[in-house]
C-alpha cells in the first residue's frame, strides 16, 4: 500500500518528530511511504486571512505535490490541515475545472493519521506502552469540521499502561484557531488560559492530542506560566515501546463493537458533544 505523507508545515518547522513516529508507525502496518518534496503549504493560513486569489498558486502547488506519486492514500498529522485538504476541491471551484477535479481525487483519498489506522487499517491496539496519566485535546477543527470523533479515543483506549482522565470542557477550543491567536491575542489567552487550568485540574502528566497547533499553543502557555506538562501527539504515543504482539484489529477485540463501543468508557461523553 502506498502512502504519501502529508507533513504539514508545522509539524515540519516545530514537530518533526511527530512526522517521524508517523511515518514509522505506517510503515511497521506495511505502508510504504513517500514523501514529495515539492510540497509547502496548504494555503490555509493566508486563506482564512482574507487571501484568496493570492493563496491560489499555493493550492494548486500543494495539489501537484501530493499527487505527483501515483499512490493510494495521503495522510497527515494534523486534524485542522488535513481538513483545509478536504476543502480545497470547494475553494478551488473557480480554478481550472482541470484543477478541481484533480484536487477532488486528492481529497477523496487523504485522512488524518488516527482516521487512516482506525477506519482505513482497522487498527484498534497499535502495540504501544506508554506508563503515564493523561488527558486528551480535541481539536476544533478535527472534530467540528473534519467530523472525526472516535478514532483518537478508541486508538488511546487501548494503550498498554496509559491511564486516560476525561479533560473537562473538552469541547471548548484552546485559543489557537491559527490567525485568530494573532489577530485577537487578549481572547486568544483567555482561551488557552482557561484549558491549561482545566489540563491541570486533572492531575495528568501528559498532554495528547492529534493537532500540533493546539499542542503548540497549549504548551506553549504552560511554558509561560512556569507550569509543566509534556505535550504527545498522538503519533508519538502509538510509537512508543511498541510490541507487535499485542497489535489488534477492529472485529478482534471483544471491547471493540460499533465505533462508540471502542471508546473510553469515560470519554465517551465527551467524544460525542
Amino acid at each position: 500500500m502506498k502512502v504519501v505523507i502529508f507533513s504539514t508545515c508545522v509539524v515540519d518547522l516545530m514537530f518533526p518528530n511527530v512526522g517521524k513516529a508517523m511515518v514509522e508507525v505506517l510503515e511497521r502496518f506495511g505502508c510504504d511511504t513517500y514523501m514529495p518534496m515539492q510540497q509547502i503549504c496548504c494555503g490555509q493560513p493566508t486563506f482564512n486571512s482574507g487571501y484568496v486569489k493570492e493563496t491560489r498558486h499555493v493550492m494548486r502547488n500543494e495539489v501537484d505535490a501530493l499527487m505527483s506519486v501515483d499512490a493510494d492514500y495521503i495522510v497527515g498529522p494534523a486534524g485542522s490541515c488535513v481538513n483545509m485538504l478536504k476543502e480545497l476541491p470547494f475553494h478551488m471551484r473557480d480554478d481550472d475545472p482541470a484543477y478541481v477535479a484533480k484536487a477532488r481525487r486528492m481529497a477523496d483519498k487523504t485522512y488524518e493519521f488516527s482516521q487512516f489506522l482506525y477506519r482505513v487499517l482497522g487498527v484498534l491496539d497499535a502495540g504501544a506502552e506508554l506508563d503515564a496519566v493523561a488527558t486528551y485535546h480535541r481539536s476544533c477543527h478535527m472534530t467540528r469540521l473534519l467530523g472525526e470523533r472516535t478514532s483518537p479515543f478508541a486508538l488511546l483506549d487501548h494503550v498498554k499502561d496509559l491511564k486516560m482522565v476525561p479533560l473537562p470542557h473538552i469541547e471548548n477550543c484552546c485559543g489557537f484557531g491559527g490567525m485568530f491567536s494573532m489577530k485577537e491575542p487578549e481572547i486568544s489567552r483567555q482561551m488557552v488560559d482557561e484549558k491549561v487550568n482545566d489540563v491541570l485540574s486533572t492531575n495528568a502528566s501528559v498532554l495528547i492530542s492529534c493537532d500540533p497547533g493546539c499542542l503548540m499553543n497549549i504548551g506553549g502557555r504552560f511554558n509561560r506560566r512556569g507550569e509543566k506538562i509534556t505535550i504527545m501527539h498522538l503519533a508519538e504515543v502509538l510509537n512508543h515501546n511498541v510490541d507487535m504482539s499485542r497489535v489488534r484489529y477492529v472485529g478482534e477485540d471483544s471491547r471493540a463493537g460499533d465505533d462508540a463501543g471502542a471508546l473510553q468508557g469515560a470519554d465517551r461523553k465527551e467524544a460525542l458533544v
